[in-house]
């Protein structure tokens, strides 16, 4: 992920609500199935293999966030068992078609949660968050780097 993609990525993680927060963790899978791709084509076998770990950490991070109170996180645990499992089934083989069984769920799970995040009206699941300018973050009495060059996520990679 380039450095502006990241400056993106964390801007928009700060001011997601939790709809979309999914919806960012989908994208993020999406992007490393493409670095993934693009690193097996040029035979980069450490990059193949780092963007398929960034994208099991966004798997995992979606795992860990389903509510089985609900009825539906059932289904939600199926399909990210499926990815997590095509996501290692790409990485022991190294091949890449599994990308394509990856990108079929987490699109059409991702069409579906940008509808979800049309209707969701809460605010952003972050509060008290540092001021995000071109990558910097403006703290009461200091500048920092970008968040997530600090490690800010909670078990994904950015």
């Amino acid at each position: 992920m380039t450095k502006e993609l990241k400056q993106e990525y964390t801007l928009k993680i700060t001011q997601a609500n939790k709809t979309q927060l999914i919806t960012i963790l989908y994208e993020m899978i999406l992007i490393y199935a493409e670095e993934g791709r693009a690193a097996h084509a040029k035979e980069d076998r450490l990059g193949f293999r780092e963007a398929i770990r960034k994208a099991r950490g966004c798997v995992n991070e979606l795992l860990t966030s389903l509510n089985f109170e609900q009825s539906l996180a059932m289904n939600f645990l199926q399909l990210y068992l499926y990815v997590n499992r095509e996501l290692a089934k790409a990485e022991v083989r190294n091949i890449t078609e599994p990308f394509d069984h990856i990108e079929k769920v987490i699109e059409g799970l991702h069409k579906a949660y940008e509808k979800l995040g049309e209707m969701d009206t809460s605010g952003p699941v972050m509060e008290n968050v540092q001021t995000v300018y071109a990558g910097l973050t403006y703290g009461k009495n200091n500048l920092n780097e970008n968040l997530a060059d600090q490690g800010f996520d909670r078990g994904f990679r950015v």
